[in-house]
């Protein structure tokens, strides 16, 4: 990337100049391109993005019990709506990879996408304080809050109340497979319910195959 177009996009998306560009650079830099990569400002905004959305949601939703607050927020902060913010706003072209993730296909990756989205929350909020990184946040999150209000129940946590109205046992989830690069690893997972049926499905975390299988074996079942 060129250093003039990188620091120009990312006083777009951030809407504030950026006033440390080692930041923003780091905050790009995978771990296959250099000892200086952006797992501990990842680190920090991931913290930055939970406090926030948090937050936003408290305010937002005043009535809610705490379950359903939960529910909003593990939601809103999950690796695959991170990274499809990141891609929605660019980041894939922007990322420092070494040459085997670049042949493996990290730019388009949705676990590196959402590192290096909550990475660039990091810099903002270390670069311009804490009301600037809310700006960053709720800027590029609000449409999401907004989708989620129609259905917030997980489908893990609706899959167990359908058992247990139809007196079935507790779904039982399984991990049937791991496979791909360390940096895209898959996973497989299985859901149960006893003389009901079985569902699989594959995601980039565990948890999210989980609520994903969760998900088709309502669609099928129920």
């Amino acid at each position: 990337m060129s250093r003039p177009d990188f620091l120009e996009w990312i006083a777009e998306i951030t809407g504030e100049p950026p006033l440390t560009p080692e930041l923003y650079i780091r905050a790009a830099t995978h771990g296959s391109h250099g000892e200086k990569d952006y797992q501990r400002l990842e680190f920090l905004g991931d913290r930055v993005l939970g406090l926030v959305i948090a937050d936003h949601l408290y305010h937002q939703f005043p009535h809610d019990p705490e379950g359903q607050l939960s529910q909003r927020l593990n939601g809103l902060v999950s690796g695959p709506v991170c990274g499809d913010v990141a891609k929605h706003i660019g980041v894939g072209d922007h990322i420092l990879l070494g040459k085997q993730a670049r042949d493996d296909g990290a730019r388009h990756s949705v676990k590196v996408l959402g590192d290096v989205m909550e990475s660039l929350i990091g810099a903002v909020y270390i670069d311009h304080g804490m009301e600037a990184a809310r700006h960053f946040i709720i800027r590029h999150w609000d449409s999401r809050v907004t989708a989620i209000v129609a259905d917030i129940r997980h489908p893990k946590s609706a899959l167990q109340e359908w058992a247990a109205a139809n007196n079935r046992k507790v779904p039982a989830y399984e991990l049937i497979d791991k496979s791909g690069p360390h940096h895209d690893l898959k996973f497989t997972v299985r859901v149960s319910v006893g003389n009901i049926g079985e569902v699989e499905a594959t995601a980039s975390a565990i948890q999210a195959a989980e609520t994903e299988a969760a998900k088709k074996f309502l669609e099928k079942f129920t």
